[in-house]
């Protein structure tokens, strides 16, 4: 009697201890005591750091590579970089597709980090080939532009680079927080720190960039600070291939791009049909405790659950009838989408905060090439003006953390600013940031009118420290934001993708950028060659008044999303076949 009962005792506690919606690298229950948690975790950060290490370091300073060595005009550099860094982060929801529907998490970043590696170790061999950039100027002839095959390597390394880091960053910060279970008090405490360490490792990264790198990169050589993040890279794809014994792996429910496009489809097919009264004889195949609750919002995708009859079926794996997901969809289902569709407005009404974020590092660079960097002996790098921006942002951050956030408790019982109040913050300062680049950038001018071509302009480059410092901090609120916004108000099953919608605001700015740059340089004279012949303060001054515009836009999409709707869709999963095969 006493045997049998240690025997219940000791496998209650042992299923007490597995994390029931994730399994070990064989495909068993995880086991809390040795996986996961920050034991699993730490190696994530890690390859986060040399991922905006590499990243960062080339993206900075890039610009001053393509007009100095390249010889591209200044526009035409500019565009180079935003385009590179946009594609960077739309390849994001290339690497969630093939993370959600083949892959995985573990094996996307692994992949993934290597391609990374490769473009970095490819640009460092092509920046050491004497004829892969055209000769320097000299004397009285021309510069020569560089030449297409010259161009072309160049792009087939970032490109690759943009690739690796695509889909790199689409799981990264979903595998660190499948190491912690959500239905553990202190697990779940723990995944709050694991954002916020997260986010200091991607400003540290960024910070080691345009500082060490950058120095390097000016001083020692671009092949070698671009060999160095090649091998930090795979030491931190080693660490982290090291630590397959320790993670956990949470199952995958197949693409949720696929779950989607099967609602519209399935709404698309049904929009004759009669709609019935009540939502209660609308399809559902989840289990009462996993269902989200049917909302009155967006009804015209309600037609996708509208039950058909024979019309809907399909024959299924074991020969009996089973719903078409293309032509019928669970109440749920529809409700994920449209808890996604929420989203958009604010979504929409974010891009154009990145697009100004863009000019930080390109026309801010290229402003500080032509002032003067000195101090005393020592001459600050251009690309090393980002310090600022990269200062301001955790300068913000731990003025937020470590004191608006308890005096705000204190005195008002809030603990902080709403994701959406941070959004809007972020993009207040932006503006403030253009106006006060446009008048450095007038006063910069007013200087170069009298000074000499190809000197040094004797106007300090610090006065360009108030629009880093106003768009780093405006950064540090709509990043974090954005963050939360898109993660909290998305449906588990979704989390993935949702941190690849957030993604595509910074591509789609990237993006906006460069195509903004090309229409004001063929319809207007203020984006010349070179810098010294622009008016870059009138295109400051555009942005500033769009960035107005699109502040209140989004002023009244953030009054018209609602916070989401409460649901039980985060149970946990029911046992499937590999709890059962361990």
């Amino acid at each position: 009697m006493g045997g049998k009962m240690e025997i219940e005792r000791s496998s209650w506690s042992e299923d007490g201890n597995l994390v029931q919606d994730a399994v070990d690298y064989r495909g068993c229950p995880a086991n809390r005591s040795n996986t996961g948690s920050w034991l699993g975790a730490a190696s994530v950060v890690g390859i986060e750091l040399c991922e905006r290490l590499a990243t960062m370091g080339i993206a900075v300073n890039l610009v001053t590579y393509l007009t100095d060595t390249m010889h591209l005009p200044s526009a035409e550099s500019a565009n180079v970089v935003t385009d590179f860094m946009g594609t960077s982060f739309l390849l994001c929801f290339l690497g969630g597709f093939l993370a959600d529907a083949f892959l995985g998490r573990y094996l996307t970043i692994a992949i993934f980090a290597l391609v990374q590696a490769l473009g970095t170790g490819l640009l460092a061999v092509s920046t050491t080939i004497r004829h892969l950039r055209p000769p320097p100027c000299g004397g009285a002839a021309p510069c020569e532009d560089a030449t297409g095959l010259q161009m072309g390597v160049l792009y087939v390394c970032l490109y690759l680079i943009a690739l690796g880091t695509g889909g790199l960053k689409s799981s990264v910060s979903g595998f660190g927080t499948d190491q912690f279970d959500e239905r553990d008090e202190r697990e779940r405490a723990a995944m709050g720190y694991f954002f916020d360490r997260f986010f200091f490792f991607i400003s540290l990264g960024t910070l080691l960039a345009v500082t060490v790198l950058v120095y390097i990169q000016d001083h020692v050589g671009r092949s070698w600070a671009y060999g160095l993040c090649s091998g930090a890279m795979l030491v931190a794809i080693a660490v982290f291939l090291s630590g397959t014994k320790r993670y956990r792996y949470k199952r995958s429910s197949g693409s949720p791009v696929v779950h989607i496009l099967q609602v519209l489809v399935a709404a698309a097919r049904k929009r004759g049909l009669k709609q019935p009264l009540t939502a209660a004889t609308l399809y559902e195949d989840r289990p009462e405790h996993a269902r989200i609750h049917h909302t009155d919002q967006f009804r015209c995708l309600d037609s996708a659950a509208v039950m058909a009859g024979e019309e809907d079926n399909e024959v299924g794996p074991d020969g009996r009838p089973a719903p078409n997901p293309w032509k019928l969809c669970s109440v749920s289902r529809v409700e994920e989408v449209k808890m996604v569709a929420r989203l958009m407005p604010v979504w929409a009404t974010t891009i154009l905060f990145w697009t100004i974020y863009a000019q930080m590092i390109t026309f801010s660079v290229e402003q500080a090439t032509t002032m003067d960097r000195r101090i005393g002996r020592f001459e600050i790098p251009a690309a090393s003006l980002t310090v600022f921006f990269v200062g301001a942002i955790m300068l913000t951050l731990a003025v937020y953390d470590r004191v608006f956030i308890p005096l705000c408790r204190n005195l008002t019982g809030r603990p902080g600013f709403t994701n959406l109040e941070k959004i809007g913050i972020g993009l207040v300062l932006s503006i403030i940031g253009m106006v006060a680049a446009a008048i450095c950038e007038k006063k910069r001018l007013t200087v170069a009118s009298t000074a000499t071509n190809g000197t040094t302009l004797p106007i300090s480059v610090f006065m360009l420290i108030p629009q880093f410092l106003l768009v780093g901090a405006g950064e540090a609120f709509i990043y974090t934001g954005q963050l939360d916004f898109f993660i909290t108000r998305s449906p588990k099953s979704m989390k993935t993708m949702s941190t690849g919608l957030f993604l595509t605001t910074l591509s789609l700015g990237f993006f906006l950028s460069s195509a903004l740059v090309s229409l004001v340089r063929g319809a207007t004279t203020w984006l010349g060659d070179t810098i010294n012949h622009s008016r870059l303060n009138y295109f400051y001054w555009l942005l500033a008044v769009l960035g107005t515009l699109n502040l209140a836009a989004y002023l009244l999409c953030a009054m018209w999303a609602t916070p989401a709707a409460s649901s039980k869709a985060e149970q946990p999963h029911p046992a499937t076949a590999a709890d059962e095969k361990c």
